[in-house]
């Protein structure tokens, strides 16, 4: 196994690979299928629950002949080995060593896959190899845009060989010059051939200022924090995790957000985060509502017990509206609850 500094020969030498929904399956089977003697060393994003417990360095192990675990902070990089980000913690590359860190998420997630990819490109440019697997939404485009822009190679898994198309199909709809699409059976022997292909690194396309800022927010640089400049133009929106405001960054076809402290989003992911916060204010007005038409009528009863007719029919009317307007409310939860952001793809057209 080699060291990967910053002085050896230009290879294909780092892989990167992001997945959600799906995942673990489109995993194993890809480790199943690389060599022992796969030259490079291979980092793996899956969404999983900050509070979960991961087991997927065991599952790895099991399906495949490469070895598989958690890494730890500065870790130094080995090739023939697979490094998988641990809950509640980005996996960052830096030259030579792995970061881990628990900073701001990245379209709801940590870890998430745009950190992975975008500071591999940076440390590592045209030896970097970007796979985007299935998964919902669009974590990973806005990542595998980093990487082409630093002259490393795409893989997306064709849409309609991917259990969840979101994040495949969000790659493909706005990350320019995808090298390969391709069905997940050809992945591991198309990887085999390009570790094997030597490069020119000379000519790596330099990395952009906006992509310093991103990748040291990432890793809450403290000079990056308390300065005032700013990649994008403040919009209209605020940050749905600490209420700071967005600042609009557009890359290509893609239009994200950031905000001060680092919290980043698609449109699609801000878009599902608006909702959830939606979703949340409708149940907090549901229950009020309950308690309101609750307390109204245990007041109305009081009241007509008591002979006071006039104020009991004024809290009876109050405990009714209470009770339509929780209705209204109950029935368009139902209603969203019923609307899945994405269905397996045997259920898609």
């Amino acid at each position: 196994m080699l060291h990967l500094g910053g002085d050896i020969e230009s290879k294909r030498d780092i892989i990167v690979i992001g997945t959600s929904a799906g995942g673990v399956e489109a995993l194993s089977y890809l480790v199943s299928q690389l060599p022992s003697s796969l030259n490079a060393a291979v980092m793996v994003v899956l969404h999983v629950p900050s509070h979960a417990t991961s087991v997927l360095p065991s599952i790895l192990n099991r399906a495949g002949k490469i070895p598989a675990s958690h890494p730890q902070n500065n870790q130094k990089i080995l090739t023939g080995h697979i490094y998988i980000a641990p809950p509640d913690y980005h996996l960052l590359i830096k030259s030579g060593y792995i970061k881990l860190i628990r900073g701001p998420r990245e379209n709801n997630h940590r870890p998430a896959i745009d950190p992975l990819f975008r500071t591999a490109a940076r440390a590592y440019g045209s030896r970097v190899v970007g796979i985007v697997l299935t998964g919902v939404l669009d974590d990973g485009t806005a990542g595998l845009q980093a990487v082409k822009m630093r002259g490393g190679t795409a893989i997306v898994q064709d849409p309609q060989d991917a259990t969840y198309q979101g994040m495949p199909r969000s790659a493909i709809e706005n990350v320019n010059n995808i090298d390969y699409i391709l069905p997940l059976s050809e992945i591991p022997q198309v990887l085999v051939e390009l570790v094997n292909i030597p490069i020119e690194t000379s000519s790596d396309n330099p990395v952009s200022h906006e992509m310093q800022i991103e990748t040291d927010l990432v890793d809450m640089d403290m000079k990056i924090l308390n300065n005032d400049s700013r990649a994008g133009k403040p919009s209209t929106f605020g940050c749905p995790d600490c209420g700071g405001t967005l600042w609009e960054l557009e890359q290509g076809n893609l239009l994200r957000f950031r905000c001060r402290i680092g919290h980043a989003y698609s449109l699609e992911s801000l878009l599902a985060k608006q909702s959830d916060a939606l979703e949340d204010a409708l149940w907090f007005a549901l229950r009020a509502l309950e308690e309101k038409a609750s307390l109204t009528k245990r007041m109305g009863k009081r009241m007509r017990d008591r002979n006071q007719i006039l104020a009991a029919e004024r809290m009876e009317e109050q405990t009714k509206d209470a009770l339509i307007r929780a209705n209204v409310i109950r029935e368009t939860l139902i209603k969203g609850s019923a609307n899945t952001e994405e269905k397996p793809t045997s259920d898609v057209e």
